[in-house]
């Protein structure tokens, strides 16, 4: 009779558990989500002036024109591989994460030193190369580079959009993000969020 109890005390137990960590707790979290972060919660999406999404903030994009502030390496170019040429899979796995190269490793080391590496792309573009700008992050999707890195590549966009310097730096301070909880974690740019902001100065 103990042991019939005990069984039926433990499927009990059981359903409820189930009850709350399958419904109750998620249902919970997906209402609070929208209500109170619904932004976050959608994927920190950005649109346009037409309300079309043109990214996310969370996740980095390439640039490559002068007159835009360059992001961070990407050892997956932001998943923007060619369909066409997709040999590593990277449009069909959405792959994220680092390269885990050793520092020894020669492809590492020639997309960093190389004749076509990026700090020799840095130099070419008289830009002084930083971490941020030569070394890709753990997730290779950081949309944020820090303040100096942003800082180093005024002179280029100044020359090749015709504007001062001054409203650059302005522009920079505006779009930098803060400690989180001004305890963890270092000031960063999102260099998209900046790019977009760029696009706005006439």
């Amino acid at each position: 009779m103990r042991q019939r109890f005990q069984v039926s005390k433990a499927i009990r137990a059981t359903l409820v558990l189930w009850v709350l960590t399958t419904f109750i707790y998620p249902l919970f979290m997906l209402i609070s989500g929208q209500v109170a972060f619904s932004f976050q919660a959608n994927g920190s999406l950005i649109t346009n002036s037409q309300g079309v999404v043109i990214g996310s903030a969370l996740i980095g994009q390439p640039f490559t024109s002068e007159k835009y502030f360059w992001s961070r390496p990407s050892t997956t170019n932001y998943s923007t591989a060619d369909p066409k040429n997709d040999e590593a899979g990277i449009l069909k796995t959405g792959v994220s994460g680092a390269s885990n190269l050793a520092p020894s490793n020669p492809a590492l080391l020639a997309r960093i030193n190389g004749n076509e590496g990026e700090i020799n792309k840095l130099r070419k573009a008289e830009i002084q190369p930083t971490a941020d700008l030569v070394y890709t992050s753990g997730s290779s999707l950081d949309p944020h580079i820090t303040p100096e890195s942003a800082k180093v590549q005024i002179p280029r966009i100044a020359k090749a959009r015709g504007i001062e310097p001054q409203q650059l730096e302005t522009l920079i301070s505006q779009n930098t993000d803060g400690r989180f909880l001004d305890i963890f974690g270092e000031p960063g740019v999102n260099v998209f969020k900046l790019n977009l902001a760029l696009d706005k100065i006439r």
